[in-house]
This record gives C-alpha cells, structure tokens and sequence, in this order.
C-alpha cells in the first residue's frame, strides 16, 4: 500500500484545512490502495518550545504583533535560516526524526513553511529518498521558507509566489501554478440560495453578509457585527457570523438584542453552505477563505490582515477588484452596506471577477501533480538503505 505523509500544523485554520482536502481527493482517486496520514507535526513531534507554537499562534498575533514580526523576520534571511536550521536539527533528530523513520512514507507532502527544509533533511538522514512536495498555501505574498530547491515539486496558488519561488532558487521545472487547495465542496455543484437560506435558518429575502473570524474566530468580530447590524438595518438586511472555537465570543454575541436578524455560529463545516447563501464575505485576509469566496463567487470585505503573512492577500484582493479593505467597523458597515443596497450593479460585477479568478479544480490538479511524483520517481529515489545510526545533516 502506498503511504503519503502530510506535515502541518494548527497555526491557524488554514493549513489543516489544506492538508485535510488534499487527503479526501487523493482517498477518492486511489481509494483504498493509499494511506494518507496527515500529522500536526510541529506540536506533536518537536520539542519545547517549539510545540506549543499552536497554542502561543493566537495569542502572540493578536496581543504581541512585535513578537511576531520578530518572529517573521528572523528567518527570513537565507543566512539566518540557514543558521536556525543548524540549531534545530540536532535536536529534532530524535523527535521528529524519529517520527518520520517509522512513518517511512513513500510520499512527503508539506503544507506548512516550517515543515519543507528540515523533514527533508530528516528523511535523507534516514536513508529515505522518496519524493517531497510542498504545496503552499499563502496567496499574495509568503515566507521564503516555503521554498527548498531541493523539493520535487512545489505548487503556488499566484503569481506572486510564483515568482517568489524563482527568487529563492527553486528550478523552473519544480514550480507548478495550480492554485490552492480547498474542500472539494466547494467546487461541487450545490443548491439554491433560497433553499440553503431556509437549511441555514437565514431570511429568504434579505440581503445577508457573512462575518468569518477563521478557525479561532480572530479578530474584532463583535464590533464589526455590531456595525454590520447597525448599517444592515437601513437596507433590510441580515448577518451571519461563525465564529468558529472562540465559544466566549459565541456566547457574547447570541445573547444581545439586534435591530436585524444575526445568525451566530461556532466552529462549522460547511462553510461552502454559509459562503453560498450569503451575499459577501467579510473576513481577515487569510488565503483559504479568499480563495473559497473566489470559488463560490462572493465579494470580499476584508477587516483584517496579519504583518507579513496575509499583507500581499489585501493586495490581491483590492487590486483584482474583488473586494475592498478597511480596519474600521464603521467603514465596513458602510461599504457593505453600499454593495447590499438593492439594484447595486457593482455586487454583480465584483462576483463575477471573483468567480473568473477562482481555480475550482485546483485541489484535483494538485493531487494529480503529487500523484505524479510516486508514478515517475527515479531508481535514486526509490533506494532505502537501513537506517544510520549517525549521519551528518547537511544544509544545501
């Protein structure tokens, strides 16, 4: 049976959500002639303090930006990468190390930037060869740890990575253009937004504006919806917010009175449903959701952006004009109340630049890419010699 290991980790909803629907596509295609193990290896196969990067994530972005810039910055540089990398392997030889030598996967697939560089090295350590791939899932811009020269295959959702990636070395022949990866829902044929509005207990005949505050419900939700009702009100509208594990910003904002009808939710998992039933998206300008939004054809109202991660995805998203930006709640209510006033043409217009800028069968292209790389691999990568009790690591 073929073995596919997925390296990610929970820094956010996106990467989970990535490796998760690479996994259901390749489970379609080969069935039960693969398995496909998708790990959180940062947290469970590192050491302290790096394992607890998942749960510091939050937390550092929101209330110490500092922190994180500095964090960003330091491996930045291919010096000071490079310099990280000779202070950690020896001390991942045996967490992670370990992990990946019982794991023995015929196929690694990162979907993380920390998680390309050093499980490559690991591998090889370890006397397995077999083919790596990095499917990056940052879209306007990204962090130059995405890219390992040495990776078989690396696939880009923009331009903009695209070139990136030529930057920082990778051959021509190991970049491929595919998009991003997103729940197969997605791009599924689905039912009408009347119909779904009545599943999802929304007003038929309002317009509605969907609030998104990713998988740990991040960011000023409760004052955006706050505006989001106030403005929404003139124009008879509605307001769905998911606000995902944040169950403290759940509770807050199911128990006040509203001058309209707002639908709260926790964590879901058919956000293809809310996005489809909704009018626009206003979220923080994480990659997936923009890209999912894309798909399903809906304006997007960006509130927020993280320094360096998410910078270039506001960019991307103004530019193309399928969305706008603003930090302030005010502002936000007042431009999605614009695009929801009824006999707005530029709604229209904005969704259909969305839907022609969507790649909705990027997660199959991408899958058959991997895929690809176990059917043509090379005698040199199928050698697995017995595992070395020492080996050097060597930085490239």
């Amino acid at each position: 049976m073929l073995k596919i290991l997925i390296g990610m980790s929970d820094t956010g909803g996106g990467h989970r959500s990535a490796a998760e629907s690479l996994a259901a596509v390749i489970k379609q295609q080969r069935g039960d002639s693969v398995e496909v193990v998708v790990a959180d290896l940062l947290s469970n196969h590192t050491f302290w303090p790096l394992n607890q990067v998942r749960h510091a994530y939050a937390p550092v972005v929101t209330r110490a930006p500092s922190l994180w810039k500095l964090s960003w910055w330091l491996p930045e540089a291919t010096w000071r990468w490079k310099l990280l990398q000779r202070s950690f392997l020896p001390l991942l030889r045996g967490p992670l190390g370990g992990y990946l030598r019982a794991q023995h996967p015929d196929l690694y697939i990162s979907v993380h930037p920390l998680l390309n560089h050093m499980p490559l090295r690991l591998l090889h350590a370890a006397g397995n060869y077999c083919p790596a791939a990095t499917v990056v899932t940052d879209l306007g811009g990204g962090h130059p740890t995405w890219f390992c020269p040495d990776i078989d295959l690396i696939t880009v959702g923009s331009q903009a990575l695209y070139d990136l990636g030529l930057q920082r070395g990778v051959p021509r022949s190991r970049l491929r253009l595919l998009g991003l990866p997103v729940n197969p829902r997605f791009g599924a044929p689905g039912q009408d937004q009347a119909s779904l509005r009545r599943a999802l207990n929304l007003a038929e005949g309002r317009p509605t504006a969907l609030v998104i505050g990713g998988g740990e419900g991040m960011g000023p939700l409760a004052e955006i919806t706050r505006a989001l009702a106030q403005a929404l009100s003139a124009v008879g509208g509605q307001v769905a917010v998911i606000c995902g594990r944040n169950e403290k910003l759940r509770a807050e904002l199911a128990g006040q009175d509203w001058p309209l009808p707002v639908v709260v939710q926790g964590f879901v998992r058919n956000m293809s449903e809310w996005m489809a039933a909704s009018d626009c998206v206003v979220t923080k300008a994480g990659p997936g959701t923009i890209i999912e939004a894309c798909i399903v054809g809906r304006p997007i109202m960006l509130s927020d952006f993280i320094e360096g991660q998410e910078t270039g995805n506001v960019t991307y998203v103004v530019e193309n004009g399928i969305g706008a930006f603003s930090r302030e709640p005010e502002e936000i209510g007042r431009i999605v109340r614009d695009w929801l006033t009824p006999g707005n043409a530029g709604l229209a217009a904005m969704s259909l630049r969305a839907r022609a800028m969507a790649r909705p069968q990027a997660t199959t292209d991408i899958t058959n890419a991997l895929l690809n790389l176990v059917n043509r691999r090379t005698p040199r990568r199928d050698r697995r010699g017995p595992v070395p009790k020492k080996r050097p690591l060597r930085l490239t």
